[in-house]
């Protein structure tokens, strides 16, 4: 899965440093036509319906997908238009069982959204998509309907936690209220999500209880893998990596986008070069494309301390996971330590190992802080030996036998007290 996106060949546009790319003119469905504002509308209302073909890479299969345009909250708490698409198992949905499946998709270009994949778009993006198809027909051949939302919201905000949350919790009051989709407001639901998913997955679990607590008394389990924390640990780790340091320009870019923040004047002219060659990259786009790069590269001499650009600092603390509320709901979590074999030290004294971009000690810490903070239920599993990329694979294996299991009423299993300590988890960089 991710490895065919760490193969595929770079693409690059252009762009100022904040702006969205824009929307595909031909596909008028994204946008809202109402009458009513959205502000006075509820969160997770429908507001308009297609019914398509799931497609693969552009191939339509006779899986049906209903694709729902619904109310939604983007990173500043403002009202959106969001969209996720419903996928219906052979032989018809349970109305009893759905499964949220939160896609990697990781881009800065809202045309990589799972959904216009699924509509049968074809983009470089949409391939990342494309390469989940395995892992989502198995799930559709478990009986479940799959809940797949566009969860970076209509301008791909990458990165952005609470947004990501926020999508994925409405696209579950959507799918369960639209008539179209056979599900109702008492279907239980299962949230999965690796690595960009695991940000959708790890908010969504975590805003439940009080952005939607009808959803998350209904959420049976979370399971999660390749966890992104706290990423000012994360700028640290990846900082020189071969494989994954252009994910942090990607960072910087999503965050801006996110919170209307002009970073231009950090940074130095090559780092100009590099956030205009990823403004509407996927991630396929970055791996391995940038060798070596790091934050000082980046911004001018003046600002190769992180902490000295106080934007950056006050965004980040924004979009830490240890700063949401403990989730209420059984938990599965996947790390991998071993990043080496993608091109990240894990010498860093200050963050430790990783998987090549997700530091496992910042996992460690928010297993052991959900532990602490009175949710028993955490089953915590880090792989030493293996980088983000085969994790996945590990994580996947696993992680639908034990959504079963929490379908079937089987006991959640719990690491807690067992689990290593980990990073503190404060926001400075």
């Amino acid at each position: 899965m991710l490895s065919a996106i760490a193969a595929l060949s770079v693409a690059t546009a252009t762009t100022t440093v904040c702006a969205p790319p824009a929307f595909a003119a031909s596909d008028s469905f994204y946008t809202y036509h109402g009458d009513v504002p959205l502000s006075d509308i509820e969160p997770g209302t429908v507001l308009d319906t297609r019914t398509l073909s799931y497609h693969i890479a552009g191939i339509a299969t006779p899986v049906t997908a209903i694709q729902l345009l619904y109310r939604t909250t983007d990173a500043q708490y403002r009202p959106s238009a969001g969209v996720t698409s419903v996928l219906i198992p052979p032989g018809g949905a349970d109305p009893a069982r759905a499964v949220a499946y939160q896609s990697f998709y990781d881009s800065l270009d809202p045309e990589h959204g799972p959904s216009r994949s699924i509509a049968g778009d074809l983009s470089f993006g949409g391939m990342v998509v494309a390469s989940e198809a395995t892992l989502i027909s198995g799930i559709l051949a478990g009986g479940y309907t799959v809940i797949i939302a566009d969860t970076e919201g209509p301008q791909a905000d990458f990165a952005a936690g609470p947004e990501y949350g926020m999508t994925t919790l409405d696209s579950i009051r959507a799918a369960t209220h639209s008539a179209d989709t056979s599900l109702t407001p008492e279907t239980r639901i299962g949230l999965m999500g690796y690595s960009g998913g695991a940000i959708a997955t790890g908010w969504a679990a975590a805003l439940a209880p009080t952005y939607a607590p009808e959803v998350d008394a209904r959420i049976v389990g979370a399971t999660e893998g390749g966890l992104l924390v706290n990423p000012a640990h994360n700028l640290r780790y990846v900082s020189g990596s071969l494989g994954w340091s252009g994910v942090a320009a990607m960072a910087i870019i999503g965050v801006a986008r996110s919170y209307g923040i002009d970073f231009t004047p950090y940074l130095s002219p090559y780092g100009a070069q590099i956030v205009a060659a990823v403004e509407h990259a996927s991630i396929g786009n970055v791996l391995f494309q940038h060798p070596g790069l790091t934050w000082a590269q980046m911004v001018k001499p003046e600002y190769a301390d992180p902490n000295s650009v106080v934007p950056l600092v006050d965004s980040v603390d924004k979009v830490n996971l240890a700063t949401a509320p403990t989730p209420t709901i059984p938990l599965y979590i996947a790390q991998g330590a071993g990043g080496e074999a993608e091109g990240t030290s894990g010498g860093n004294p200050s963050v430790g190992p990783g998987d090549g971009v997700m530091v496992a000690g910042d996992v460690r810490a928010l297993a052991r802080r959900y532990c602490e903070s009175g949710n028993a239920l955490v089953e915590y599993h880090q792989y030493d030996g293996l980088s983000h990329i085969p994790t996945l694979a590990v994580w996947s294996t696993g992680a639908l036998a034990w959504i079963d299991a929490r379908f079937a009423g089987q006991p959640a299993g719990s690491s807690c007290g067992a689990i290593a300590p980990g990073n503190p988890l404060s926001s400075d960089l």
